[in-house]
């Protein structure tokens, strides 16, 4: 599909363009976030320990008197990080196996297939509590292992598009002129088959901030005192009586975040019509 057919088919989504904005405003925000925030997000300023919304904190200080506005803001740079990070690994590892897989099949496709079998008999969240426990929370080890732990399905979608396109006419033509497997691969393969795989990394990113709110939540994910929407959730939970604004504002960027990057891959996926490529 050409990109003016492309972005002819995705302006017309409204949702599509609404998430497109949502996360173009997300860059913005993490990229000028010690422009925009109003404070130091690691100051602490006992005078003002849970002070709810008003004109000196727009959302509110934590129990450490440090503005939660300014920390939504450099959070949301850890959870852009982490998501575009750990999405990159599994695309990385995602395309080389099942290209191979797609290409060569017989024998290498069914050792690569029955390693994603394996690696989906796993329950994803289980094993990367595991592997966080033994090797230690940090940010680059929550990366790793997200993107370690999520590759099995780009895998598939890979193989099943090289499996539909290795016997086509440009294909065979450009094998009878001696072109070797990895142009074959590289260049004339690959290129057509990574229109789902956008769609698929598009909607990673989304599942990936959750994974890492969650961990971050729990304690195994971005460690205190680095501002992380999920670290900032369990401050929130535990005081939720007396400061609910703790909860609610780094739940509504979680929110909004993952909202945006589906209502975005969701519209990717409708623009792109399967009967038009080549």
């Amino acid at each position: 599909m050409k990109r003016r057919e492309f972005w002819a088919r995705f302006r017309t989504n409204r949702l599509a363009i609404t998430g497109l904005a949502l996360v173009a405003g997300l860059f913005v925000v993490s990229l000028a976030a010690p422009w925009l925030a109003p404070y130091d997000p690691d100051f602490i300023d006992i005078q003002a320990m849970l002070m709810p919304p008003s004109p000196a904190h727009w959302l509110g200080t934590d129990t450490l008197g440090r503005d939660v506005l300014s920390r939504i803001i450099f959070g949301a740079r850890v959870s852009l990080m982490v998501g575009f990070v750990a999405v990159g690994i599994a695309t990385l590892i995602g395309v080389l196996v099942g290209s191979l897989a797609g290409y060569y099949g017989r024998v290498v496709d069914q050792v690569s297939m029955r390693l994603v079998d394996l690696m989906l008999c796993f329950p994803t969240l289980f094993l990367i509590l595991a592997v966080i426990a033994v090797l230690g929370p940090s940010i680059w080890n929550v990366m790793v292992i997200i993107g370690l732990t999520n590759w099995m399905g780009v895998a598939r979608l890979v193989r099943a598009e090289f499996l539909s396109l290795r016997e086509r006419e440009f294909v065979l033509a450009a094998r009878a002129l001696g072109a070797g497997d990895a142009r074959l691969i590289w260049r004339h393969l690959l290129p057509n088959a990574l229109a789902p795989v956008m769609v698929s990394a598009t909607l990673g990113v989304a599942g990936a901030i959750l994974t890492e709110s969650a961990l971050s939540f729990l304690g195994l994910g971005v460690q205190p005192p680095t501002p992380s929407w999920g670290n900032m959730l369990t401050m929130g939970q535990a005081n939720i009586e007396i400061a609910w604004w703790l909860s609610v504002f780094p739940g509504l960027a979680i929110l909004v975040t993952v909202m945006s990057y589906n209502l975005l891959g969701e519209g990717i996926r409708e623009a792109i019509d399967p009967r038009l490529k080549t």
